[in-house]
C-alpha cells in the first residue's frame, strides 16, 4: 500500500463512518443535519444516486436526484462529510452506466431503472 493511500485509511478509520454499498441508480436516503439557528436537525433526502466520484476514498463524493413539486432537484454529498449523519439504501438496480446523467432529460415512465432482484453484497 503506498503511502497516500495508508494516510487515506487512517483518515476514514478515525471517522469511524459506515458507508453502505451502493452504486449509480440505487435509491438512498441521505440522513443530513441541517442547522436553523442555534438547533440542528436531520432532514431525509430521498432521490436516486445518478453518479459517484472518487471511489470509496476520503475525497469521494456522490450526486442524488429526486423530484421535488414537478422540478428535477441535484445534490451532490461528500462521502464522508461530518454533516452526514446516516445513507440507507432503499432500493437497488441494475443499470449498465456508471454515470446516469441521461436522466435528468426524462420523465416520468422512461425515467424508470430495472430493479435489482438478485443482488449479492460485495465481500468486504
Amino acid at each position: 500500500m503506498d503511502l497516500i493511500a495508508q494516510l487515506e485509511a487512517e483518515q476514514i478509520a478515525t471517522l469511524g463512518k459506515e458507508i453502505p454499498d451502493f452504486k449509480a441508480g440505487d435509491t438512498i436516503r441521505v440522513g443530513f443535519k441541517v442547522t436553523e439557528g442555534s438547533r440542528t436537525r436531520v432532514q431525509n433526502y430521498e432521490g436516486v444516486c445518478i453518479s459517484r466520484k472518487n471511489g470509496s476514498g476520503i475525497a469521494g463524493s456522490f450526486t442524488v436526484r429526486k423530484i421535488s413539486f414537478g422540478e428535477g432537484v441535484e445534490r451532490v454529498f461528500p462521502l464522508y462529510s461530518t454533516n452526514i449523519d446516516s445513507i440507507t439504501v432503499v432500493r437497488r438496480v441494475r443499470v449498465r452506466r456508471a454515470k446516469l446523467y441521461y436522466l435528468r432529460a426524462r420523465r416520468g415512465k422512461s425515467a424508470r431503472i430495472a430493479e435489482d432482484t438478485n443482488y449479492k453484497p460485495k465481500k468486504a
